[in-house]
């Protein structure tokens, strides 16, 4: 990554995930001004990445180059480095260490995966949260107006939604302009990346055991995934004494809480299920909605507005794959339900990875004051 001398200090938590990976092939791509880059793993279990630093006296650049390699900091700690920082992105939820040493400066993104932490009842909420999908705020308003406007413009912990969420917020919101939405069920298909590496690699070890006849892993999945749809996981968190919970149902319950929350009335909020299905990156959403009055597929397909491209007919069905590396909202061609005359279907593809890291720098973006430079080490920004 390029740095700039006159850029902010960010930190990405869990930067070693697949999240994180993406969240920094963002930062790079859409040129976002750092001049110091701290990768932390989210546990003992990822490790801690190097620092990338641009805060020294310009003779000192001249040597380096445009491009910089990591610099070894870990003397200084990189948990206290994390501390001293404008941006923190948080892929995955960070040690209790590294929590306690954020302090109250820096403005941190949590891409959701706090929300769904382990041995909690419900989500782990911020007494300052707020929910934030920016391309639906500058389009529809924020989730809640009427909250004061110091609240808005600055609150210290910001939630980047589960893409899942974006998806059918951003659906239900536009169709909601054009008629009240009375009824609306989504299932959400999940793939192996959402839950990680260890998912990925047993979906292709169980793919290729079942070719070749041979026994198949289940330590992730707890059942056969490969060429098949499962409902639930096999493996609970919990006892037979307490509600089944797993890795679906923590979903489930994350998605159903921010979309509520996103929407916040301005749409019926939808009844959701989440299942795993049999595919390594992107996300599909089933959405049946039905409206006060009759929408002809046509309008709808007008209104979607922007981040979401229509499919035609006559154009090949929308598909996990043709979304890869996509920022936008791949919605198939829109059909009428033809038992009920105000319900419509609606089947959307989104690069799961790459929607969440979009949604979250653009958050990061919607902070940097507008018509000034970045800061540098020394200045408070958009203060």
């Amino acid at each position: 990554m390029k740095l700039v001398s006159s850029g902010y200090r960010v930190a990405v938590v869990g930067a070693s995930s697949l999240l994180g990976k993406e969240l920094l092939t963002v930062l790079e791509e859409r040129k976002f001004p750092v001049s110091r880059l701290v990768t932390l793993g989210a546990d003992a279990g990822e490790p801690d990445l190097p620092v990338l630093d641009l805060n020294r006296e310009p003779s000192d650049l001249s040597e380096l180059g445009d491009d910089l390699e990591p610099t070894d900091l870990a003397a200084t700690g990189l948990a206290e480095s994390a501390a001293d920082t404008d941006f923190i992105f948080l892929a995955r939820p960070p040690s209790p260490s590294v929590r306690n040493t954020m302090g109250t400066e820096p403005l941190i993104i949590d891409l959701g995966e706090n929300h769904a932490m382990e041995g909690a009842v419900g989500p782990v909420r911020a007494p300052d949260e707020r929910l934030s999908i920016p391309f639906l705020d500058r389009e529809l308003g924020p989730a809640r107006p009427s909250e004061p406007a110091s609240d808005v413009s600055r609150p210290r912990w910001n939630v980047s939604p589960h893409p899942a969420s974006i998806m059918i917020s951003s659906l239900l919101l536009r169709l909601a302009n054009l008629s009240p939405v009375r009824l609306a069920v989504a299932q959400v298909f999940g793939p192996a990346s959402e839950i990680g590496p260890r998912a990925i690699e047993e979906l292709q070890k169980q793919t290729l055991n079942l070719l070749s006849f041979q026994k198949i892993p289940q330590s992730v999945f707890g059942a056969q995934l490969a060429f098949n749809v499962l409902p639930r996981l096999g493996r609970s968190r919990r006892g037979d004494a307490s509600p089944y919970r797993d890795g679906l149902t923590d979903l489930e319950s994350r998605i159903r809480t921010q979309v509520r929350s996103y929407l916040a009335g301005r749409a019926c909020a939808p009844a959701l299920r989440v299942i795993q299905v049999p595919v390594f990156y992107s996300l599909t959403v089933s959405l049946y909605v039905e409206t006060e009055t009759p929408l002809a597929p046509q309008s709808i397909g007008q209104a979607l507005g922007s981040r979401i491209r229509l499919r035609k007919i006559s154009e090949p069905a929308a598909s996990p794959i043709d979304v890869a590396g996509a920022s936008d909202i791949l919605v198939d061609a829109i059909t009428a339900d033809s038992e009920h005359p105000n319900g419509i279907w609606l089947w959307a593809a989104a690069d799961n990875l790459r929607l969440a890291a979009v949604n979250a720098v653009e958050i990061a973006e919607s902070f940097m004051p507008r018509n000034a430079a970045p800061r540098g080490e020394g200045a408070k920004h958009g203060r």
